[in-house]
């Protein structure tokens, strides 16, 4: 018997009893295993994958986070952690994977994603269109002695009461609900902090999380009102870690970028931000300085 080609085994919903095999998959292509934003990223999203054939794991995987109302269906969806096994490779199965994400799960929902160079151009075949870059950043960070020295700025860790805030907050600067992904950060996050503009208001200007990666604290989601709330911000995250540090900045934010460079972060490496089906990202991008995570969006 003729055994099926790879392209046309079955795709199947994955759950988080494949964290170990979605990790296993990320360590197969070189990534870090990075089991702790598996299992977030398969809690609050749906992932997708194909078994492979010689019964070693999963052979294609990626993951969907939708975003939106529950009951109005998705206002926008992010595609990330679009992965096949090396012994796979260039045999069209990523494709099957994504043709049958975009056209047939989320056939007229907006998509985006975080694109590498070597996955851009199977995207744009598949109607995905670049809106911009993201630069990540990395290294050891060297606060700055006059860090908000006239205390304009007040930045603490989030509690419990300050969530309905927060939650506001992310969905007018994101552009569509998050609840789901964001409640979820004080249990993923080893930091969150929120910013006040210390005039006795309690509105915020903006939070941060700050969550563990190999030896590595990744700063995500950064939202703030102005440049200096975000310094703020990457600031006391800092102060209150002894790992290295590592963000995604939208390359529009070029003041941030310096800044972080003139700190001690270098440049990684740098990824497209592409869209399909929505003529560019809703939110305010001005107050959108990190996503919480590429895959995420």
């Amino acid at each position: 018997m003729t055994p099926p080609h790879i392209t046309d085994l079955p795709i199947r919903a994955l759950t988080v009893d494949d964290l170990h095999r979605c990790a296993d998959l990320s360590e197969d292509r070189g990534w870090l295993r990075e089991e702790h934003r598996w299992g977030l990223l398969l809690a609050a999203g749906d992932g997708y994958g194909v078994d492979a054939p010689d019964g070693r794991g999963l052979a294609a995987a990626c993951v969907v986070t939708r975003y939106g109302a529950a009951h109005a269906g998705p206002e926008i969806a992010a595609i990330g952690m679009v992965l096949v096994a090396e012994r796979y490779a260039r045999r069209g199965l990523g494709r099957r994977l994504m043709t049958h994400i975009c056209d047939d799960v989320l056939k007229g929902v907006p998509l985006t994603l975080h694109a590498t160079p070597y996955g851009r151009p199977l995207y744009e075949e598949l109607g995905f269109e670049t809106t911009g870059r993201a630069e990540m950043l990395a290294g050891p960070f060297r606060p700055d002695a006059a860090f908000d020295a006239d205390g304009t700025i007040r930045v603490r860790p989030a509690t419990a009461s300050d969530l309905p805030r927060i939650l506001r907050l992310d969905a007018e600067v994101f552009g569509a609900d998050r609840t789901h992904m964001i409640t979820r950060l004080p249990a993923f996050a080893d930091q969150l902090v929120v910013a006040e503009d210390g005039t006795g208001d309690d509105t915020l200007t903006g939070y941060a999380a700050a969550w563990p990666n190999a030896h590595t604290h990744v700063i995500g989601p950064l939202i703030a009102h102005d440049m200096a709330t975000a310094q703020s911000l990457i600031t006391t995250i800092a102060l209150g870690t002894d790992r290295l540090l590592r963000t995604d900045v939208d390359v529009r934010h070029e003041e941030l970028v310096a800044w972080l460079k003139d700190r001690g972060l270098g440049s990684v490496a740098f990824n497209a931000v592409m869209i399909r089906d929505v003529p560019g990202l809703p939110g305010d991008w001005t107050r959108r300085w990190a996503p919480l995570t590429l895959a995420t969006g």
